[in-house]
């Protein structure tokens, strides 16, 4: 079977819609029949509580691969047998990987070792990354072949992109040289706020068609979801949060092609 392809979803910002994004871009994805693996590289574990995973669901999690040399099959859940998504879940306990994982050798490439183990059954692995720019973070990028930035349309939107840019183009020179942009996602899209369209038109301005035609509106239904454990396509399909991501699956899978 072909390799399948590997997105971080990746923002040092918080508040920006990344994990909201990965979750909903990935049940999307699995939604148009791909075999797609949610991994929750996040010590908050948000992306795995939003597809119904506690933390008490699960023995182990990403923690005991980074730290443990557990093989990741053994740590996969499926949250829902009628979609093709499965879960690599994480925990609290991921916070102490970063300072376990100092001394080791090729410490930035433990991620991408993890990940080759099963790469072959997936269509797609979406990554969701910490707001930080720490060793998780730059393992997600080092194992990743492109990175997706979600964008909250707001005054700060471009305060710290710079950073992020930047990051992602020292791991492409030193620890990945094939990783590329996928694009800006623009989240949080407000049409009756005149500075939604400013921001809008200045992120355009500064990387033009890197940024998805789909926008990510405020919705309730997407701030409701993940107290249910569902994606927003499980919870509400019909809602325009819901419409969006399968907009932006569409778009996305577009430019696989």
């Amino acid at each position: 079977m072909a390799k399948g392809k590997i997105v971080a979803i990746a923002n040092q910002k918080g508040g920006v819609g990344k994990t909201t994004s990965a979750v909903n871009l990935a049940a999307a994805l699995a939604r148009r029949k791909k075999n797609v693996l949610l991994v929750d590289s996040d010590p908050q574990g948000n992306a795995s509580s939003g597809v119904g995973i506690r933390p008490g669901d699960h023995t182990y999690h990403l923690y005991h691969c980074y730290t443990q040399e557990i093989p990741l099959q053994d740590i996969l859940l499926t949250p829902d047998p009628k979609i093709r998504l499965t879960l690599a879940p994480s925990s609290i306990d991921l916070a102490a990987a970063e300072m376990e994982l100092f001394p080791v050798k090729d410490r930035e490439h433990v991620l991408k070792k993890m990940l080759s183990q099963v790469i072959s059954d997936y269509d797609y692995i979406v990554i969701d990354c910490p707001p930080s720019l720490g060793l998780l973070t730059i393992n997600s990028l080092t194992a990743a072949d492109s990175v997706l930035i979600p964008m909250q349309c707001e005054y700060f939107a471009l305060e710290g992109l710079a950073q992020l840019v930047n990051t992602i183009r020292s791991v492409k020179k030193s620890l990945n040289r094939d990783l590329f942009i996928e694009g800006l996602l623009l989240t949080m899209f407000d049409k009756r706020n005149r500075l939604t369209f400013q921001v809008e038109d200045e992120i355009k301005k500064h990387f033009a068609d890197q940024v998805f035609k789909t926008v990510i509106p405020r919705n309730v239904r997407l701030s409701e979801c993940p107290s249910h454990g569902q994606t927003v396509i499980e919870y509400d399909i019909k809602s325009t949060g819901a419409q969006a991501y399968i907009k932006l699956a569409n778009e996305f899978l577009r430019r696989q092609q």
